[in-house]
């Protein structure tokens, strides 16, 4: 039920409500805002830092704007909780019961006031510029606003943006939300850039705004309402592209979120009495300090050895290379790309580089993949993380990153199926000097397993035996499903170790010995593991059943769901198995 039947929220269905507001209400709403995204963020988990400091910047751009016929993109869009507030979503966050009504990016299908589905970032000035021109083409006349900030002015494809908004011949503004933050600090010259500004209250000559042709305008208190109100009346329905710098504060109104903001640009469910997790952290080693003490190792024997990564430490657990071993630590920002190349040219140069990416945001990065590092044969290492099925945004789904590198020649994609696998597998990757690999790091709950070193140059499968069924079960879907399926049908259990180098004489034998041979992968299926397998095995005279995720975008669905709809249940597989 709606917890706040006072909330002057429960008035607002659409904007136009909150232009009746004076500004003393518009006060009083933000603090409700504030109040109800700490209080879903804690029971729910979330976006918190980001939604809490741009509170007031969106009421008061709902205030003197036309929406939707005048149109904001906002960028990355995990900023935009007060945004679905006031546009006829509030009560999925004014009553529990309705908290998963919503996606936590804007999304079309959602609502007439959301334009794209979007979650990866520096992407809303280039959407901007296109929609500008299309305005034009099409002779109309409404206002167009890409609002870009949490250090996505880091990424490539804002300047690219920012290259075409400027010649833009009418109405195009872009407001640069400043908070000083990306997840992690934010890193490069842009940091010098804007600190000139904000220091001169915007009338710094060294702008590099001005120089490429904006009418540059600054806001120094981006969380006071009125400023807001009145600097977006000035820029409203002018005829000419204005880059619009407002200085707002991170995480304002709850002070953990100021203090510390890097662990609280997204969290998990918390308790706000002490700001401490209530979700149980896994005991034991991780797939992630099983790779952080590889580094470690590898750094203090005196390797020249490098932790790469694109503005997301926390991912990783790479805090503790950041502090003890800074000359052994880099992050480019949020800039993929610029990972890739980067660790590139170190590799030339002779150096090892580790690259640390997260799946879903390693698609910004594929050409570098490509023609930098696979067209070159250089031996970068990468560790892959978060990549497998999960019930998760549209925007952020980590099953296509074994179809992107385990396409390209010469790099070597390997899945460990316990932790003392991952560490084999990073070792030898680490010590091998031929060719670029990729290590997909577990993402559900693998084994230990006992240490043990090997040479991965020749991928040889390992076996469990069993009678008429071989199950290929890739990677951490060895010990979440391939152990209970081979368990029920008395199956062969094979660890395949690599999503795109086969071992041809092991499937010769297989396909031999067998009626049937499955693959499991925790990826896409379309392009991915299991169809390679059964291209190889086409003309040999067994059965083969893939399974993996449909070629569809899923959106916030269950695990669980997910897994069901993609016939990846213990039952079902046997199901399939028998009637095969």
């Amino acid at each position: 039920m709606n917890k706040y039947p006072e909330y002057l929220l429960n008035q607002i269905s659409s904007p136009a409500d909150l232009k009746k507001l004076d500004i003393k209400q518009m006060q009083k709403l933000a603090e409700e805002i504030r109040t109800l995204i700490l209080e879903k963020d804690a029971a729910e988990g979330g976006h918190l830092g980001p939604d809490l400091g741009i509170v007031e910047a969106t009421i008061a751009y709902h205030y003197v704007f036309d929406a939707p016929k005048d149109k904001i993109v906002w960028d990355v869009s995990h900023q935009t909780y007060p945004h679905k507030m006031l546009t006829g979503r509030a009560l999925a966050w004014l009553d529990p019961d309705h908290y998963h009504d919503v996606t936590p990016y804007t999304n079309p299908d959602e609502s007439p006031y959301d334009y794209y589905a979007v979650g990866h970032t520096s992407t809303s000035i280039a959407l901007a510029t296109g929609m500008a021109k299309a305005r034009d083409l099409m002779g109309n006349h409404e206002n167009i606003m890409a609002l870009i900030g949490d250090g996505s002015m880091t990424g490539g494809l804002a300047y690219e943006g920012l290259n075409n908004a400027a010649i833009e011949p009418h109405n195009l503004v872009v407001v640069v939300n400043d908070n000083q933050m990306s997840i992690d600090d934010n890193v490069g010259g842009l940091v010098t850039a804007l600190k000139k500004l904000r220091d001169s209250n915007g009338e710094t000559k060294e702008n590099p705004f001005t120089e490429m042709g904006f009418d540059y305008r600054y806001v120094a208190d981006g969380n006071d309402i009125e400023s807001m109100i009145k600097a977006f009346e000035a820029v409203k329905d002018v005829d000419h592209p204005i880059l619009l710098h407002i200085n707002t504060l991170k995480g304002k109104g709850y002070q953990p979120a100021i203090d510390n903001e890097e662990a609280h640009h997204w969290v998990m469910p918390f308790d706000l009495k002490t700001d401490k997790t209530t979700v149980p952290m896994p005991e034991g080693p991780t797939a992630n300090s099983v790779a952080m003490d590889v580094m470690k190792e590898h750094i203090e024997d005196g390797d020249k050895i490098m932790a790469i990564n694109a503005a997301i430490p926390g991912v990783f657990g790479l805090d503790e290379i950041k502090e003890k071993y800074p000359a052994n630590y880099h992050d480019v920002g949020i800039a993929e790309q610029e990972s890739v190349a980067f660790a590139a040219g170190m590799t030339k140069e002779g150096a090892i580089p580790v690259l640390f990416e997260n799946s879903t945001f390693l698609q910004r990065a594929f050409d570098q993949l490509s023609h930098d590092v696979a067209a070159n044969d250089l031996p970068v290492v990468m560790m892959v993380a978060e990549g497998g099925m999960s019930g998760t945004s549209k925007t952020h789904l980590g099953i296509f990153d074994q179809v992107m590198v385990s396409n390209l020649p010469n790099w070597i994609y390997l899945a460990p199926t316990t932790l003392a696998e991952e560490k084999a597998m990073m070792e030898w990757a680490i010590k091998q000097r031929k060719h670029p690999v990729a290590i997909k790091m577990p993402t559900k709950r693998v084994p230990e397993g006992q240490e043990f070193s090997h040479d991965y140059s020749e991928i040889k499968y390992d076996i469990k035996p069993g009678k008429d069924v071989a199950l290929l079960a890739l990677g951490d879907m060895y010990s979440m499903l391939g152990e209970k399926v081979a368990d029920k049908l008395g199956a062969s259990l094979v660890n395949p170790v690599s999503a795109n180098i086969l071992d041809k004489d092991t499937l010769d034998k297989l396909a031999n010995e067998n009626k049937v041979i499955i693959t499991l992968e925790d990826n896409l299926l379309d392009g991915g593991f299991g169809e390679k397998v059964a291209s190889y095995l086409g003309d040999k005279d067994v059965k083969i059943l893939n399974y993996g995720q449909k070629r569809v975008y899923t959106d916030q669905v269950p695990l669980k769901q997910i897994l069901k709809d993609n016939r990846m249940t213990v039952d079902q597989i046997v199901e399939d198995v028998k009637n095969a």
